[in-house]
């Protein structure tokens, strides 16, 4: 009989060889051209300006943009077992899932009226 964690050593050793082969053949193979537009910080287009030394004032629009997909991802990792489940639950599990489904939406149209979703305010 076989260790029931040898799969899982051999898939991480695989997956830690294959990063460092990747890693090691973009060192050998890639372009060696650098300047100076390549060793600047890539900022979406945008010219990159000096920050103030405390750090500047970030955009409150990013940290509300990762709030909302934090919520709207955890509101799908609690609906996909419940889609798994579905026919073992009853109708308690449908009407508590369709109170928490209402909930979200809730809050994504209270989101979506005080304009969380404008890309460009």
């Amino acid at each position: 009989m076989t260790n029931p964690y040898v799969p899982i050593i051999i898939m991480v050793a695989l997956g830690a060889a294959f990063a460092l082969i990747s890693v090691g053949t973009s060192l050998i193979v890639g372009p060696k051209r650098y300047n100076r537009a390549k060793m600047e910080a890539y900022e979406c287009g945008i010219q990159p300006t000096p920050h103030a030394s405390g750090g500047g004032k970030v955009p409150i629009k990013y940290y509300l943009t990762a709030m909302l997909f934090i919520i709207f991802d955890i509101e799908s990792v609690f609906l996909y077992p419940f889609a798994v489940a579905f026919d073992r639950l009853g109708l308690f599990a449908l009407v508590e899932m369709v109170l928490f489904i209402v909930t979200v939406f809730v809050a994504y149209a209270y989101v979506w009226r005080r304009g969380g979703l404008d890309w460009d305010y």
